[in-house]
Parts: C-alpha cells; structure tokens; sequence
C-alpha cells in the first residue's frame, strides 16, 4: 500500500467459528422478520431513535471516504403533507399508464396504487439525498466517487437499522423526485433525491402481500466458485 495517515485496527472483535455461525444464524432470522408495509400507526416514534439510525447509516464505506449522502427527517406534519400531495400527483399519472403495461401487471401481486396516506400518517419520512460533489468535509467541493454505490450502501444500513431498532419501514421512489428537493430545501446543483423511506409502527391491520414472501434460494441468487 502507498504511504499514508493510519493507526492499528483495535476494535476488531473475533468469535469463534460456532459464535460466528450462530451470530450470522441470528442476524438471517432478523432479517427475515423485515417486511415491507404500507399500512402504519401515527403512533409517535423518538427523534433520537431515527437520530442514532442515520448516525449508524452514515458508518456505511463510500468512495474515497467521500460520504456523499444528506438525509432529511421529516416529522413536520406540514411538510409530509406537502410530500404525499407532490407524490400522489405523480403517481396518478404513473398508475394511469405512464408506467407501461408490463410494469403495472408486476406490480399488480404487491396491491399498490396511486394513493400513499402512509406519506402522511407515519410519523418520520426520510428524504435521503446523492450529492455529486463534497468530501471528507461538508465544506470541500471535492468530485465524489461511486455515489449511487455509497449512498445505497448506507440506505442499507439505515434499513437494517431501523428494522433492528423495532421500526417498520418502506422504500419509496417517486418518479421524478425533484419535488423533494424543493420541498426539503436542498441544492438542486448538488444533490439529488436518491429515496425516501417510511418509518414506523405498523398499524394494527398492517399486512403483507404473499407475492413479497417469496425468495429466491440460495442457489439462484449466489455460486460459490
């Protein structure tokens, strides 16, 4: 390696081999416990939970270190209701044809449609944002390396994050999602709406789709060589 800044890896923590089954056992039953809802409870959820998952998020490795993600929490009920009347707007025009046939008929298992109160009723939104220039610094102006690689990394782990912390959550990507840039304040010359993700309690009558409980197996979706 070239020369450069270091220091020794101290927080390192090695199990032995059974720990490291059972530990990666664990983290799959968790996982698999992570469902998609679109059905959520108002029920408030503490700023400083949605805090320490995006601070966990923003561990995630990017290019160059760059970090080249903003995400915006959103528990303004004005500002949700700006957000789901900007999106269901296009989602009319999404559903109505705008999208194609083939795309409608795969998402007809999932039961979506135009309307998303769920933009409204849950209590946090977060906008999360790409930014094409920064750097180790929020003041460095810096090209940033591997954005969508980066920041859907750390989308990643914000996921996980708040499934662990006993969130629910959904993905949502609008079609062109330039409203959120306006809505949230951003700069429009730097950055761009990458997702925004629900999260919360799922309601009472929360459900899943059986179409999204299907998975493909480990021989489909991995070859070890």
């Amino acid at each position: 390696m070239q020369q450069h800044d270091h220091q020794p890896l101290t927080d390192f923590i090695e199990y032995s081999h059974e720990q490291m089954i059972e530990r990666a056992n664990e983290f799959l039953t968790t996982s698999q416990r992570r469902h998609t809802i679109r059905s959520f409870s108002d029920r408030p959820v503490p700023k400083e939970i949605i805090q320490t998952c995006i601070k966990a998020a923003a561990t995630a490795p990017s290019g160059a270190n760059h970090q080249p993600w903003h995400f915006v929490a959103i528990n303004s009920s004005d500002i949700k209701k700006q957000i789901r009347e900007a999106a269901e707007k296009l989602e009319h025009s999404f559903y109505e044809g705008r999208a194609g046939a083939e795309w409608l008929d795969a998402l007809k298992p999932l039961g979506t449609d135009a309307s998303k109160p769920y933009l409204e009723h849950a209590p946090w939104l977060i906008a999360i944002f790409s930014q094409k220039k920064g750097g180790i610094s929020t003041d460095d102006k810096n090209t940033n390396y591997y954005v969508h690689e980066s920041v859907g990394i750390a989308t990643g782990f914000l996921i996980q994050a708040l499934h662990r912390a006993g969130l629910a959550t959904l993905t949502h990507t609008p079609k062109p999602m330039s409203f959120l840039t306006d809505i949230c304040g951003r700069d429009k010359d730097n950055e761009r709406p990458y997702m925004l993700l629900i999260a919360g309690y799922p309601s009472d009558d929360a459900t899943v789709p059986n179409h999204a409980l299907v998975k493909k197996s480990l021989d489909e979706v991995a070859t070890f060589i």
